[in-house]
């Protein structure tokens, strides 16, 4: 299985908006999620989806950033706007046949994109 590749990051101000975008071929059965690590911290989760469309977001991205699905296009995306510096880190894709919402026990994992936050 060829691991996901992200793409889309870059550099905003605050307040601003990117949508990340994930490759996931072979993955249209899979959960898939965005997890994202600043420096100095641990890796978190941001948002999941379940093949059957449930989506969950970590209560900090609520109300700011969509996570979506296409598997026609073989693609997972994450729409981030109103974006604050405390949302710069490295986003990561992530793919597992199981259900793990924020766990890190994900089995495949792209090698991330940078999104920078400016005050």
């Amino acid at each position: 299985q060829a691991p996901p590749v992200e793409s889309g990051g870059g550099s905003v101000q605050a307040g601003g908006s990117l949508t990340l975008s994930c490759a996931a071929s072979g993955y249209n059965r899979y959960c898939l999620a965005w997890f994202r690590q600043a420096p100095g911290k641990e890796r978190e989760g941001v948002a999941a989806i379940n093949t059957d469309g449930r989506i969950s977001y970590v209560d900090s991205v609520k109300g700011r950033f969509t996570i979506s699905r296409d598997n026609a296009k073989k693609t997972l995306y994450l729409q981030m706007n109103s974006l604050k510096p405390e949302d710069a880190a490295y986003y990561y894709c992530a793919a597992d046949s199981r259900v793990l919402a924020f766990s890190t026990e994900y089995r495949y994992w792209g090698q991330g994109t940078q999104v920078t936050v400016s005050p």
